[in-house]
């Protein structure tokens, strides 16, 4: 299977740094998610590896191949970039007719991909007519035409429904066990954390981290524990004894920071205690994402001040 590789890419607007001397690889066998506020590069930097705009300086690659001169690259690369940019006065089917002839492939195969996209009973009605979900799902099928050894995806769960996003993410998954190199973009924090197994995260054009989804969760995030039992003074007294200073919340369940489920679950049992419920809490996907790029946004919110006064 192939890797993409990118190496120290950067790209110009005038005097915008839209990508700045970015290196990083998406392997093979991983769901990457491709993350960073907006105005971060993370589209130009697709483009870039499509061959659909040019570097001002390094490269990226697919299997140290430039796009451009892969043969037949639909079998090497499936892409989803924009979903409105089918033609709309086309069939879905010959929509994809079309990029299959261009690249030596049969139309069973388009039969094959409108039935995987849930798009089978509508392939013959014109793509104007389609609503954004049905247009991400032709997409999606262009994508996967080929068979292709590597999968890039920007903003794949865009107007999808709840089935729809449990399709896309579960399909994913399956195209990464299969070997196959699989970069998503999004902005969907929550939905990211279900199907990524490493993350690239960008900021102002740069690269802020490299790194696998639990590695970076656990880097955000300090320890801590959260309990429920049925003997909440003897469980405090405990923890206060051990050195912890555990807080209880209106629903009667205790946090202790800076400790882990299993020491709180030991600790109890030694003492007879019994536990209703034991778990860690960790840092989301989104906060830790959050907490990186405070600095890194180009368009951030700004609390405005309230407009109401105290009257005397």
């Amino acid at each position: 299977m192939t890797s993409i590789d990118v190496q120290a890419l950067t790209k110009l607007y005038g005097t915008k740094r839209a990508v700045d001397n970015l290196t990083f690889s998406v392997r093979p066998g991983r769901v990457t998610g491709f993350l960073g506020p907006n105005g971060a590069g993370k589209s130009t930097t697709m483009r870039l590896v499509l061959g659909l705009d040019r570097p001002t300086g390094g490269s990226a690659t697919i299997g140290g191949q430039p796009y451009a001169e892969l043969g037949e690259p639909l079998r090497r690369v499936g892409a989803l970039l924009d979903a409105q940019a089918a033609h709309g006065s086309r069939t879905a089917r010959n929509h994809l007719l079309a990029l299959a002839v261009s690249n030596g492939i049969g139309a069973r195969r388009v039969e094959e991909v409108l039935e995987e996209a849930g798009l089978g009973q509508v392939g013959g009605a014109r793509i104007k007519t389609f609503s954004l979900g049905m247009r991400q799902r032709l997409g999606i099928a262009a994508a996967l035409l080929g068979d292709p050894e590597i999968v890039m995806l920007d903003e794949p769960s865009n107007g999808l429904d709840p089935e729809g996003i449990i399709w896309i993410r579960e399909l994913m998954k399956r195209l990464a066990r299969e070997g196959r190199t699989v970069l998503v973009s999004s902005h969907l924090m929550n939905e990211t954390s279900s199907f990524a197994d490493h993350l690239v995260i960008l900021g102002r054009g740069r690269l802020l981290a490299d790194v696998p989804m639990q590695e970076f969760l656990d880097s955000r995030s300090r320890p801590r524990a959260r309990v429920r039992t049925t003997e909440s003074t003897r469980l405090r007294d405990l923890l206060t004894r051990k050195g912890f200073t555990p807080t209880q919340g209106d629903d009667g369940r205790w946090t202790i920071d800076g400790a882990k489920a299993g020491e709180i679950g030991a600790l109890a049992a030694a003492e007879g205690i019994p536990i209703l419920e034991l778990a860690d809490e960790q840092a989301t996907l989104e906060q830790a994402y959050l907490d990186l790029t405070a600095n890194a946004a180009e368009f951030a919110s700004v609390p405005t001040p309230s407009t109401h006064h105290q009257e005397a």
